[in-house]
């Protein structure tokens, strides 16, 4: 799996919930309106590669949907039986998106493989290409509202139904050429089509569960992120050094854990407060996060040259 170089969420849980519903609303509202339009081209049509986006957009709906629950649910404060929160929601929402998508596409193959040995001239032409175009146009809609919610927010959920939104629209030009090509061309050009469009389909599936499982394995953040925070937590005048950082994202929230090594002169008080600081310099960059911070006199950590050799080879020790 290729390593996550997304962005931090940089907005208070509050605005980011809005504007993720605010996205799956949308997604819900696009999905059905194509299905009508698409429902009617194909009656007009017969075309099995229309056929397709007919399917593909049935499934969109039932995905935005699923997202649409999803994401509500992974909003949900924590609570007694989940004090870490509801966000791996957003996951196993992106987990049945690929689940429909992948099914979407083994029941196009099917039909477009029947069809490519038996094909039919596709009729109404001008039809079809007229709702492919409403289509592309509504999803670079669509896409752009996801595209600024995703910056603010860094959603799987909403990045999943994106990126099935933007496989539609290589989908939808498709299509428009494979009418066109099987009107004054061969007619075998609608099913061919339709089979790539498949086989793409379930290439975008495959990327969907990438991201999945990377937030319920608790997949670490990027070298980028975690860069960020070692350089962050390094600005600190009296921060010596830090270890052992851990980071993981569920849903809109990270979770980062680390030890700050400090003078050994310091009292409690003094340690703890340092630490308040430091934590407060991360919730800067990352204002939906929940941090927590060891602090460890530095001098123990030089005492122990096993210890601090291994997290050195690690790339988890940092000193100033």
């Amino acid at each position: 799996m290729t390593e996550a170089t997304d962005t931090p969420n940089t907005l208070p849980p509050e605005e980011a919930g809005r504007l993720m519903r605010l996205a799956t609303y949308a997604s819900v509202s696009v999905a059905i309106s194509l299905i009508l339009a698409k429902l009617i081209a194909w009656f007009w049509t017969d075309s099995v590669s229309l056929l397709a986006t007919l399917i593909d957009s049935t499934l969109d709906a039932a995905a935005a949907i699923l997202n649409m629950i999803a994401v509500r649910h992974a909003l949900a404060p924590a609570d007694k039986e989940h004090r870490f929160g509801h966000g791996k929601a957003e996951a196993l929402a992106g987990l049945g998106q690929a689940m429909f998508i992948a099914g979407s596409a083994g029941f196009l193959m099917l039909e477009a493989f029947a069809r490519f040995f038996h094909p039919q001239q596709p009729a109404a032409i001008e039809v079809g290409i007229g709702v492919m175009i409403l289509s592309i146009v509504a999803t670079l809609g669509l896409l752009a509202v996801q595209k600024h919610v995703i910056s603010k927010t860094n959603s799987t959920a909403i990045k999943a139904d994106s990126l099935h939104y933007k496989t539609d629209l290589y989908v939808n030009g498709s299509v428009i050429l494979a009418l066109v090509l099987a009107a004054y061309g061969w007619v075998g050009f609608d099913a061919l089509f339709a089979i790539g469009i498949g086989i793409f389909i379930l290439y975008s599936a495959w990327e969907i569960v990438q991201h999945a499982i990377n937030d319920l394995m608790d997949r670490e953040l990027s070298s980028e992120e975690r860069q960020q925070i070692t350089d962050i937590v390094l600005t600190h005048p009296k921060a010596r050094g830090m270890h052992d950082l851990r980071t993981r994202k569920s849903g809109v929230t990270y979770f980062i854990q680390l030890h700050l090594e400090l003078d050994d002169h310091l009292l409690l008080k003094e340690a703890h407060e340092i630490a308040d600081e430091v934590e407060a310099l991360l919730f800067s960059a990352f204002p939906n996060s929940e941090i927590i911070i060891h602090e460890d006199p530095a001098s123990l950590i030089e005492k122990m040259p096993a210890f601090a050799e291994a997290v050195h080879a690690n790339g988890e020790e940092k000193k100033i």
